[in-house]
């Protein structure tokens, strides 16, 4: 069965860095693609970034662009975000998720159980 394990969340003031990591495990998997979406307290999951499998194609929500970076890491079973300039309001649940090269959160089949991001003003 396939599992994806998320780490790196923290807490981090206002205009720091974190990068996140997420680690697909348990078979042989060839993903259209895999993503990150995060949800903050009383609000729904939302997409951040996502990646093709090959990596040649990355897309960001445009409430990141330009301070998050997704990639995929040289075992291919890894994907990483890197956050730069964080924001207050990009405190949220961080979710990895694959299976999927869309923003849509229902299109992913396989999902992590989400790392906390914390950013104080």
């Amino acid at each position: 069965q396939i599992q994806l394990v998320e780490s790196g969340g923290g807490l981090v003031q206002d205009g720091g860095s974190l990068r996140l990591s997420c680690a697909a495990s348990g078979g042989s998997f060839s993903f259209n693609g895999m993503g990150w979406f995060r949800q903050a307290p009383g609000k729904g999951r939302e997409f951040v970034a996502g990646t093709t499998w090959t990596a040649r194609t990355t897309y960001y929500a445009d409430s990141v662009k330009g301070r998050f970076t997704i990639s995929r890491g040289n075992a291919k079973n890894t994907v990483y975000l890197q956050m730069n300039s964080l924001k207050p309001e990009d405190t949220a649940v961080y979710y990895c998720a694959a299976g999927a090269s869309t923003t849509v959160a229902g299109d992913y089949n396989y999902w992590g159980q989400g790392t906390q991001v914390t950013v104080s003003s």
